[in-house]
């Protein structure tokens, strides 16, 4: 089933969409591309700015009752939200999950976008959501969540490109295969005995933590140094090339 899966978008949450997603851009050198009106309707409102063709979105809770702030409230502020994946079949795709217990929480059916998302308890983790944009196959192309023309935002003079997604857990191999299962996509095995998925685009990496989490990125720059300082200045604290904005760790790799 892996064929045609890609990482389409990260989601973090955090209790307000300022400072943090300021921060990010200006820490990374990234551009917001779109804030979608749409999410209003689940009592939100979001940013979202493209990693090379990943895009990168932070949600916050505008009225109470919402999912996203519950979620922070069981999670005491830990931001990893939502793994968001493009596929030719995402109906199927959560037909499969259904297969394996994982429950279909949301459909999203605006055409000529369908997403489906996986129930968060289920998944383990974080939200897992598998969506299709008509004529959007070229990574670079029409994706209705970002907005029009999000491709122009990209900017990678800092922050070249996400690589891998790392979640935690004090089962990372149970979490890991079932994840591959949800995904229909290959475990392999890291140099260190670690396991993890290797998409097209990106790798999910799965190490020990006391709980179920999407707890990291890990990101290539094009200039280290200056994400370095302009996390220090803006008063992060640095420590082996990771800092942590919204529960997440940010990692930085040459």
């Amino acid at each position: 089933m892996t064929p045609g899966l890609r990482l389409r978008q990260i989601c973090l949450v955090a209790s307000h969409i300022e400072p943090v997603v300021g921060d990010i851009a200006g820490i990374m050198g990234l551009d917001v591309c779109y804030r979608d009106p749409n999410v209003g309707k689940y009592g939100l409102e979001n940013a979202l700015l493209p990693v090379d063709t990943i895009l990168l979105e932070v949600v916050a809770p505008v009225q109470d009752g919402t999912a996203a702030g519950r979620f922070l409230d069981k999670t005491d502020g830990r931001g990893g939200y939502m793994a968001i994946f493009s596929c030719d079949d995402p109906r199927e795709r959560g037909g499969n999950a259904e297969r394996l217990g994982v429950r279909t929480a949301h459909v999203i059916d605006r055409p000529p976008y369908l997403g489906v998302q996986l129930h968060p308890r289920d998944c383990r983790a974080a939200f897992i959501e598998f969506n299709h944009m008509a004529g959007g196959d070229d990574p670079r192309g029409a994706y209705a969540p970002a907005g029009p023309d999000w491709h122009t935002a990209i900017r990678q003079e800092r922050t070249r490109r996400l690589v891998a997604v790392e979640m935690q857990s004090p089962e990372p191999a149970g979490l890991a295969a079932h994840w591959s299962a949800i995904l229909g996509a290959a475990l392999q095995t890291e140099a260190d005995g670690r396991p993890e998925i290797a998409l097209v685009n990106c790798t999910l990496r799965f190490d020990n933590g006391p709980v179920d989490a999407l707890s990291g990125l890990v990101f290539e720059a094009a200039d280290a140094n200056a994400i370095r300082q302009a996390a220090h200045a803006r008063g992060y604290a640095v420590t082996a090339d990771a800092f942590t904005i919204g529960g997440v760790d940010f990692r930085i790799s040459s």
